[in-house]
């Protein structure tokens, strides 16, 4: 069962999504409680691989409500734990054929804290327009096809 906290909508409007991957993420217990309360935000973050691990940043958890002196860091770089194939995998796409790695999602599953990666290529002002054409037509569509149903 996964209990979704947060999602990057703005990734699904700037970049055009090739594969997914699933990572855990290594968190502090406070950040662990903050997500639990689903106050994360992933607008502007992105990963990287370096050294041959590959690292969340900007990605925003804010303080725990209930948290102390010992509160974590909202912007601290996150490790993401992934096996050695996939980093691989994702070392040579990304540094290849010009890649980025975007967080689309962080979800809980069986208890622990995951990430969504994608594999995205960002798309032209231009496409961005096509793909907001066909949103607003295919619910067109619909509206039209539910009116008739009625009748």
């Amino acid at each position: 069962m996964e209990n979704i906290v947060t999602t990057n909508r703005k990734a699904f409007h700037d970049y055009q999504i090739q594969e997914k991957f699933e990572a855990g993420i290594s968190l502090l217990g406070t950040e662990v409680k903050s997500l639990r309360e689903g106050r994360a935000n992933l607008k502007d973050s992105y990963a990287i691989i370096k050294e041959g691990e590959v690292l969340l940043l900007n990605c925003h958890i804010s303080p725990y409500s209930h948290g102390n002196l010992q509160n974590h860091d909202p912007l601290r770089t996150r490790k993401l734990l992934l096996h050695r194939k996939e980093i691989d995998k994702l070392l040579g796409k990304t540094s290849q054929q010009g890649l980025t790695l975007v967080p689309l999602r962080i979800y809980f599953k069986n208890g622990r804290a995951k990430v969504e990666l994608g594999l995205a290529k960002g798309k032209r002002q231009y496409e961005k327009r096509e793909s907001i054409k066909e949103k607003e037509a295919k619910r067109e569509i619909e509206r039209h096809m539910k009116t008739h149903k009625k009748s």
